[in-house]
């Protein structure tokens, strides 16, 4: 996995961030984002099986299949598959992570594939959920901003554990743009990326801003294999 391949990811527990180039003198403006707001509710709503299927193929069969599942309904996330592993698996959209200049943050075509670890279940996962169900309350992206915050302020929301990581290794993921990259993201307390070499030339470790008014930093690190063991390319 190289660099730029990487650049244009971005979250949600299962989203790939929009590397956009530097205007040029003959650019009045900066591109208009291509979803400036939501789109009808429907559009970002699955077929109940197939989000099912899509949530399990995030991790190996191993994991997954003994997972707890969730699903996006009409008022946030809900449990469609009891589990006993300790792991969640859900299907993000663009809206459930918290970076809210990303263009594509209400694009409906978002369908990001995440298997999140018992550490990320229990102290990432909680934030994924608020995003959505703040979302489908219709909430404004400065209200949501403003309750994101006040909830880690008030300890409503929990610290990250350690240990917190998910698989987005799904071939079948949308994660914005044209791309999908097999990969892990390992959740830690905001941190210099210098720290874990991120982001320097040939390092197979990144930093993406995946949230904002959140103590969350999230390094991605490419698997090459996606989850049922083929090539990732």
């Amino acid at each position: 996995m190289n660099t730029k391949q990487f650049a244009v990811v971005a979250s949600f527990i299962f989203t790939l961030m929009l590397v956009l180039a530097a205007p040029t003198p003959m650019q009045a403006q900066a591109p208009k984002p291509e979803y400036p707001s939501m789109a009808p509710l429907d559009q970002y709503l699955m077929d109940r099986d197939a989000e099912i299927a899509l949530a399990r193929s995030a991790a190996p069969e191993a994991i997954s299949r003994n997972a707890k599942i969730m699903v996006l309904g009409r008022h946030g996330y809900e449990t469609a598959v009891e589990g006993t592993n300790g792991f969640v698996c859900a299907v993000e959209r663009g809206f459930t992570n918290d970076l809210f200049d990303d263009p594509e943050f209400w694009s409906p075509r978002i369908r990001g594939a995440d298997c999140y670890n018992a550490p990320a279940a229990r102290s990432v996962l909680p934030l994924i959920e608020m995003m959505a169900r703040m979302v489908l309350d219709g909430l404004s992206k400065e209200q949501m901003l403003a309750r994101i915050k006040a909830a880690y302020a008030k300890k409503e929301l929990p610290p990250v554990e350690h240990g917190a990581m998910g698989y987005m290794l799904s071939k079948h993921s949308h994660l914005g743009g044209d791309s999908n990259v097999a990969h892990l993201m390992l959740f830690t307390p905001l941190m210099d990326g210098a720290i874990w070499g991120a982001d320097l030339p040939n390092s197979p470790v990144h930093l993406i801003p995946m949230f904002q008014g959140a103590p969350i930093d999230v390094f991605i690190v490419g698997t090459g294999t996606w989850s049922d063991g083929t090539a990732a390319r």
